[in-house]
């Protein structure tokens, strides 16, 4: 099946959507109609959200094509509980939805709003060049769009929003949670296999080529403050992410992309990322891209069953980071 031939994303997350709008209560999140008509909910902002709100908000940033739970694993001894994603459909899951690549901002100063919006909604708005590369594209009447984030956007963007995608703004689902919160920290760690895609793509790595694959990062506790909730976040996925991928084709290439896929490469590997983060004064534009990486990889070509390992967990690090 080409990307092409795909299912719509937001279809299949709209349904996703349904459903977490009927546990809103047990998910201890909150549904509300925004001022332009929009349906917004808030994972993490005022609400306290929870880990279960997380897990099904990071299976609607997957457009319904994969499967994130949590789980206990021994990769991480002191920190066993571990968000594993799992898809037959990485390219477009991942890279077509979950990828938070749509920069959303509106005003200066200390009322500004800026967030990177993730999702299914992407698709239908197709304002990232990378869609030019997929060949994907979304049709449905409807859109949901997931932002890290600690408020709700303001009417403009959610007009922008709902103009770009082509839809009337009631048709619009926007969830919002802080990356402080425990839903926000669930679904930035599920984040763990497109990473993966993402880092195979800057690599030059044919994405028709990448058939399934799977991950695995451990849950990070939440923190207060911004810069150390977002550093665990990444740092689950540097020095802890696993992931898997099969691959198509020969085996010399999957054994190359092994090799280059594990965040030891990097340059800025070696420190907690919000140290990485404060040495460049805050400029996230400055860091090495090849960090954002997984920290050890398993690459399976399938016409020689071969499997080519690369990378390593980093305990030592993990713990300086989530302690």
């Amino acid at each position: 099946m080409t990307p092409a031939d795909m299912p719509s994303v937001n279809a299949r997350a709209g349904a996703a959507v349904e459903a977490l709008r009927a546990a809103s209560t047990e998910l201890k999140i909150g549904v509300a109609r925004g001022t332009s008509g929009e349906t917004v909910i808030d994972a993490g902002g005022r609400e306290v959200g929870s880990i279960a709100a997380g897990v099904k908000i990071a299976e609607i940033c997957m457009g319904g094509l994969g499967d994130v739970r949590l789980i206990a694993s021994t990769a991480t001894p002191r920190w066993p509980w571990t968000v594993q994603v799992h898809s037959a459909h990485p390219v477009v899951a991942c890279l077509a939805s979950q990828y938070a690549g749509w920069r959303l901002a509106h005003g200066e100063g200390k009322g500004a709003f800026f967030a990177l919006g993730s999702g299914p909604a992407r698709a239908l708005a197709r304002k990232e060049a990378l869609f030019e590369e997929l060949g994907y594209r979304d049709s449905a009447d409807t859109a949901t769009l997931v932002l890290e984030a600690p408020r709700p956007p303001p009417a403009e963007v959610v007009e922008r929003v709902a103009r770009d995608c082509g839809i009337a703004p009631e048709r619009l689902n926007i969830v919002f949670a802080a990356t402080q919160s425990m839903a926000g920290g669930v679904q930035v760690v599920a984040r763990v296999l497109e990473v993966a895609l993402h880092k195979a793509h800057e690599l030059k790595f044919p994405l028709e080529r990448i058939v399934e694959g799977m991950g695995a990062a451990p849950l990070p506790p939440p923190h207060p403050d911004f810069v150390t909730a977002m550093g665990r976040t990444n740092d689950a996925i540097i020095y802890a992410g696993r992931v898997h991928l099969y691959v198509s084709g020969a085996a010399a290439d999957a054994r190359e992309l092994a090799e280059r896929l594990p965040s030891t490469g990097s340059r800025d590997y070696g420190r907690p990322f919000a140290d990485v983060f404060r040495h460049y004064k805050g400029d996230f534009y400055a860091i090495d891209p090849m960090l954002f990486s997984p920290a050890q990889v398993v690459v399976t070509a399938l016409e020689s069953g071969e499997s080519f390992h690369a990378g390593q967990v980093n305990l030592d690090l993990l713990d300086a980071s989530f302690t």
